[in-house]
């Protein structure tokens, strides 16, 4: 089992994860007001680390 994880003080809702991942696991949803990545699929991880190498913020770690 893959575990996807977004630090959410360090995401700043830019979308890389979601527009890179090519299984789709990420979703950009609203909370306490910001847009912020949720690795909402994270079952469906392949660990390519397309979204770990394109985060701007260094924001999300995948570990098996």
């Amino acid at each position: 089992m893959v575990d996807v994880k977004v630090n959410l003080e360090m995401c700043m809702g830019a979308g890389v994860c979601a527009d890179v991942c090519p299984v789709n696991v990420y979703d950009l949803v609203e909370i306490k007001g910001e847009t912020k990545a949720q690795p909402t699929r994270a079952d469906d991880c392949i660990q390519c680390m397309a979204c770990v190498d394109g985060c701007p913020h260094a924001a999300i770690t995948v570990e098996e």
